[in-house]
């Protein structure tokens, strides 16, 4: 059933100016019974005006004289033909404030990696204006030196299911008029589920460069094989050669016979020497 307009300002006035129980002003502007209660008790609704609904054409009298004699009659609103057929108006939907400035970074990456969206789905989604998505289309906005294109679903602009349908219509209708998309377009076109659903891919590290082959398993090659021969330990580079055992005799051979000669040479100079 339709509600009036000015609900709770029209309970106040219905409150103060007849006696219709409170069940029956709940079931007519739409709100709770203890709540129409705290009205009359001065405890909700404090310093709002009540709003007539017969002068505004929302009730008639006949309709207030039957709720008051028959406490368990429902009031209906009074019949306006003009608003008959009158919708709530359709547009963009409401940004707030602080998200607004990152409204011309999401449409340019709509415009970017979705360009088979329309203006009107792209003014649907994000909540803009079609001048604003056509500015950044032809690259004329004020600011288009300085904008770089944001996911808008990691702005906070839309949900990702929001996204995922919208661009499935779009792909649907340009199916249906005959136009063919290529690979980079069909991988766009991949829900989230989908893609959450898919194994990992194996990633290659960024901060290698210079390298032709890269694998990523432990398995070496024949070459790197032959190569790990002339890896040495540490050991190695510090431990002294030892020395062979010819070089040692030898070395023995010439200490003897420097001794031999000194004690020789010694004798000599004691037989040179006077006796006493």
């Amino acid at each position: 059933m339709a509600k009036p307009i000015m609900a709770k300002a029209t309970a106040v006035w219905l409150v103060d100016n007849t006696t219709i129980t409170f069940r029956q002003i709940a079931d007519f502007v739409g709100m709770h019974e203890l709540e129409v209660q705290g009205i009359a008790d001065g405890d909700v609704a404090t310093g709002v005006k009540g709003f007539d609904p017969l002068t505004n054409n929302q009730l008639t009298q006949e309709e207030i004289d039957a709720a008051q004699a028959n406490p368990r009659h429902k009031m209906k609103l009074k019949f306006y033909a003009a608003a008959q057929g009158e919708e709530k108006r359709r547009g963009p939907r409401y940004t707030p404030l602080s998200k607004r400035q990152d409204r011309p970074a999401s449409i340019l990456w709509l415009v970017k990696f979705h360009p088979e969206l329309s203006d009107g789905q792209i003014s649907k989604l994000v909540g803009t204006t079609k001048p604003t998505i056509q500015a950044i289309r032809e690259r004329t906005h004020w600011n288009i030196s300085n904008i770089q294109p944001i996911d808008p679903v990691a702005l906070g602009l839309c949900k990702q299911t929001e996204l995922d349908l919208i661009v499935q219509k779009a792909a649907a209708k340009r199916a249906a008029d005959g136009e063919v998309m290529n690979d980079d377009e069909r991988r766009k076109l991949v829900s989230t589920e989908q893609s959450l659903g898919m194994p990992a891919e194996p990633k290659i590290p960024t901060a290698i460069e210079g390298l032709e082959t890269f694998t990523l398993g432990n398995v070496l090659d024949d070459d790197d094989e032959d190569d790990t021969s002339d890896i040495h330990d540490a050991e190695s580079f510090f431990k002294q050669p030892e020395a062979s055992d010819d070089k040692d005799g030898d070395e023995d051979e010439d200490g003897d016979k420097a001794d031999k000669e000194g004690n020789e040479g010694q004798g000599d100079t004691d037989d040179d020497q006077p006796r006493v």
